[in-house]
């Protein structure tokens, strides 16, 4: 921990690289990816502050779109696409993902109730070899999945129809810092 608190009082000490941001923030991408510590959206891009929106959540899930009882992913979601404006949604999902091998291997998660109920939003369960310890195709499946379910949120939708929003399907390798995206021509995960 000391290394962190360290770099944060560094940090602090540099207030006129960072006055500007006090203005306002503008950015492009909305950037939905895993709570995993070893993705860094900002590293993976080479993002400065304020040019990404992150949202982070437990196996990158994009829970259902629902009006009457709102989540707390729905309203970045919204915040971001009609507030902030952005232009792309990455979602970005990664190999080694423990929420995804869980699911893949159909763990018993009964220890971790709360994990265990947020991962039902998964659906559907991600498909791929349960002794594959990147979980590659069930990440990939998943990662589609929720770009899918992206589309059922009608402000997106009607972004969509209107060409002002692109949905992207990211693939991250944690152990060689490779970056793939889902192409629709060749239905497959290919470098960028």
């Amino acid at each position: 921990m000391q290394p962190l608190i360290d770099n944060a009082r560094l940090f602090g000490q540099r207030p006129e690289e960072f006055a500007k941001l006090a203005e306002g923030q503008s950015p492009q991408v909305l950037f939905i990816t895993c709570s995993d510590s070893r993705v860094v959206p900002a590293l993976i891009t080479g993002a400065r502050p304020g040019e990404l929106f992150e949202l982070r959540t437990a196996g990158n899930i994009v829970p259902p779109y629902a009006s009457e009882h709102p989540t707390s992913e729905a309203a970045t979601i919204e915040y971001a696409v009609e507030v902030l404006g952005v232009s792309d949604i990455v979602v970005c999902g990664h190999s080694h993902c423990g929420a995804v091998g869980a699911l893949v291997r159909g763990d018993d998660l009964d220890a971790v109730p709360a994990v265990r109920d947020w991962l039902t939003r998964a659906e559907p369960r991600p498909a791929g070899a349960a002794e594959d310890p990147a979980v590659a195709d069930g990440v990939q499946s998943h990662v589609l999945a929720q770009v899918l379910r992206l589309r059922s949120y009608p402000f997106i939708d009607k972004k969509l129809s209107a060409r002002q929003l692109t949905l992207r399907a990211w693939y991250y390798e944690v152990h060689t810092g490779a970056v793939r995206e889902h192409r629709a021509d060749t239905d497959a995960f290919e470098a960028l």
